[in-house]
């Protein structure tokens, strides 16, 4: 599932300079101005030297700024495709009906960015250690928790071998313990939460495999885990901690969720069967 040129630059926008942030925020908000600008006319827009534009396209792994032009007239005309929308920010001053616009708008175009994220080698790959592990554990950290223990709860219905600690010292207590081939699951939206960075390691020198869900292609926890998987959503000043981003999430655990029962029918079908029977026998 190829990539975009926006959604490209958004999960390596941690990594850019001070003077590759400008340029990529113009070109997030002014895009299509961009596809007419030579690479003075975008280099002038952004207060910036030609150099920096040029090194902002070898960052994006593009040849120079006309393959990048390329990537972003394709990207353009995609956009022009769906039914969205203009800002997904909320401003203080928006009215009740814009505000509920854009929180939809936002949902919609984060579940999109992380559809195009997934990469199918990355998902067989999960698919076949969670089928194999001893023991797969959720871990997260602050708002990252409540990602972890949903997680948690959606695979207890058909697995026995889940498990999900919200303490932080506990949690780095039992990735401690873990053991080769059992599988460690963080969610962390930066990346950088120093928890859950330990974690990781704690997991990873236990000989565990590890799993990070988090925004950035590039933070101390993507560079740390053996797997990646990248989410959508980008936090407005009102909208920090936002459930776009859990969405976003949930998402992708409902995919890996998904591809482990498909990899495991017979199993998980019993399972499934044992759980929902108890859970109606309570009901009654």
């Amino acid at each position: 599932m190829p990539q975009d040129l926006f959604v490209m630059i958004k999960t390596h926008y941690n990594t850019f300079t001070r003077a590759e942030k400008h340029i990529a925020d113009y070109i997030l908000s002014s895009a299509r101005d961009v596809l007419y600008m030579s690479i003075t006319e975008l280099a002038n827009a952004c207060d910036v030297g030609d150099t920096s534009v040029f090194r902002f396209c070898r960052h994006l792994g593009k040849n120079g700024y006309q393959d990048f032009k390329v990537d972003l007239a394709q990207a353009v005309s995609e956009t022009s495709t769906m039914p969205i929308l203009t800002s997904c920010i909320v401003d203080q001053s928006d009215s009740a009906d814009v505000m509920i616009q854009k929180v939809l708008n936002n949902n919609i175009a984060v579940l999109r960015e992380t559809y195009q994220l997934i990469d199918p080698a990355t998902l067989a790959k999960t698919t076949q250690w969670l089928s194999e592990a001893e023991r797969i554990c959720f871990f997260g950290v602050g708002a990252s928790s409540a990602s972890a223990l949903e997680a948690n709860n959606r695979f207890l219905r058909v697995c026995h071998k889940t498990e999900c600690i919200l303490d932080a010292r506990m949690q780095m207590m039992r990735a401690s313990l873990m053991a080769k081939n059992d599988v460690a699951i963080l969610f962390s939206y930066s990346g950088a939460t120093k928890e859950t960075v330990a974690i990781a390691k704690a997991a990873l020198d236990a000989g565990a495999h590890t799993i990070c869900i988090s925004r950035f292609a590039h933070s101390p926890l993507a560079e740390l885990c053996d797997l990646l998987y990248l989410c959508g959503g980008n936090d407005g000043p009102l909208q920090s901690g936002s459930l776009s981003v859990k969405t976003s999430q949930l998402l992708l655990m409902e995919v890996l969720f998904i591809a482990y029962c498909q990899a495991n029918p017979e199993r998980c079908d019993r399972n499934r069967l044992l759980t929902s029977t108890v859970l109606q026998r309570d009901k009654l």
